[in-house]
């Protein structure tokens, strides 16, 4: 049985955020991840509680599940008539990406501690 902690602490958070790239797109909520890392040092506190909250009570903003994929074609392609021609890029809320960044930590840390990925 594993015993995962709802709790993300604002250290963790902090972490999450500075790990995001600059030069991405803009997300659904047109925050670039530049300015976020900026505004960590003085949301991280209370986007960690919000964020424990949420991840506690079950409750997923329909914010969160709203995307948008845009299909690119890859330049030099012989034929665009095969799927492999194109790219698929998904604009997500950008809180979303360091939500799903935590549960990865917490996914991968439980597979090396219980050795499931032998």
């Amino acid at each position: 049985m594993l015993n995962i902690s709802p709790t993300i602490l604002t250290e963790e958070i902090s972490k999450l955020i500075r790990s995001l790239l600059n030069r991405k797109a803009l997300k659904l909520d047109s925050i670039p991840n530049k300015v976020l890392k900026v505004a960590t040092l003085v949301i991280a506190k209370d986007l960690a509680e919000v964020t424990s909250y949420y991840f506690t009570s079950g409750i997923i903003l329909k914010s969160f599940k709203k995307f948008i994929t845009v299909v690119l074609y890859k330049e030099g392609k012989k034929d665009y008539s095969l799927l492999g021609s194109y790219r698929l890029i998904t604009l997500k809320n950008i809180l979303v990406k360091v939500l799903e960044k935590h549960v990865v930590n917490i996914i991968s840390k439980a597979a090396e501690e219980h050795r499931l990925l032998l």
